[in-house]
């Protein structure tokens, strides 16, 4: 017995124009910075591992593989081959990548291999928590602008993370603005946790005229700011000095003993990067659940995430 995905509702995926222009999307975005920051604070090691922009889609790729393995597992070389070709890192930095995820516990072997050295990986139980929670977060983003259900639907259908997270990875894949950001935002995304400094940021926007030039941050300190996000201060202070020579960051007063401002450029092109990447996420939703029927099966919701984005709603 069949049922369609979208359970008989009409969803149509929101385009990223449509979502840069919603008059919410700045209240949906600084939540969505607050619950990614909830994740990080629930396991800094794991969101420091997928902390740049290379390391995000390299696990992006991994995950849709293992997907689509059917339960097979994948190879460290498939790995290796399918981040090289698509130019995401280099062979050498995708076998790093894959060996930390062994070492702290992210992926592991599987028996049934007799040659170790070809032996097939598969997530732990940690990333695909993980995963889930992160997916989660973005749906509930979307269902702000336009008061859907997909969060709903995504918790309520099992195998949905397995269905729907290829098709994000793929969209990620293929995209220009994700691969190459505008030029504040890439400045961070090579760092460390710089997609976290950028969620900060924007999470603590004072409620003030938003069209404002510049907005405070309630940052002060930069040696606080990256010990919180475990970050080398020095590292982080020049990251956040080429953003203030782009003048998209600066101090209200002298440098690191006032509060931080965010210009209203910077805040256009984090709107921008997530948007395309809502969008994206939107898109494989709608593929996902609107376009073919799936066998019903029980629902296996996670109740932590579905608390924590209720809550916070």
């Amino acid at each position: 017995m069949g049922m369609l995905k979208s359970q008989e509702a009409v969803h149509t995926a929101l385009s990223a124009g449509e979502i840069a222009g919603h008059p919410g999307l700045h209240a949906a975005i600084q939540q969505q910075s607050r619950l990614l920051l909830q994740i990080y604070d629930g396991n800094p090691r794991l969101a420091s591992v997928f902390g740049t922009q290379h390391r995000w889609l390299m696990a992006q790729t991994a995950l849709a593989l293992h997907f689509r393995g059917d339960g097979r597992g994948m190879r460290s070389a498939q790995i290796l081959d399918f981040v090289s070709r698509h130019g995401v890192a280099s062979r050498n930095t995708a076998d790093a990548f894959v060996k930390e995820m062994l070492k702290y516990g992210y992926a592991r072997l599987l028996p049934q291999a007799e040659d170790k050295r070809t032996r097939p990986l598969e997530p732990t139980e940690a990333s695909l928590d993980a995963l889930h929670g992160w997916v989660g977060i973005h749906l509930a983003t979307l269902d702000r602008l336009d008061h859907g259900q997909r969060l709903e639907t995504f918790l309520g259908t099992q195998g949905a993370l397995a269905s729907l997270q290829p098709r994000i990875a793929d969209g990620l894949l293929s995209s220009n603005r994700v691969r190459h950001p505008e030029r504040t935002f890439s400045l961070f995304t090579w760092l460390n946790n710089g997609g976290l400094v950028m969620d900060w940021l924007i999470a603590g926007i004072e409620e003030a005229d938003l069209d404002a030039e510049r907005v405070a941050t309630g940052i002060v300190s930069i040696a606080a700011l990256a010990e919180r996000l475990k970050l080398s201060r020095t590292h982080l202070a020049r990251k956040l000095g080429d953003a203030e020579a782009l003048g998209s960051i600066g101090w209200h007063g002298k440098r690191g003993q006032s509060v931080m401002w965010v210009s209203a450029g910077f805040r256009r092109e984090y709107v921008t990067a997530q948007a395309v990447k809502l969008a994206i996420i939107d898109a494989a939703f709608d593929e996902c659940f609107c376009a073919r029927p799936i066998a019903a099966l029980p629902a296996m919701p996670r109740i932590a995430l579905a608390g924590a984005v209720h809550e916070a709603a």
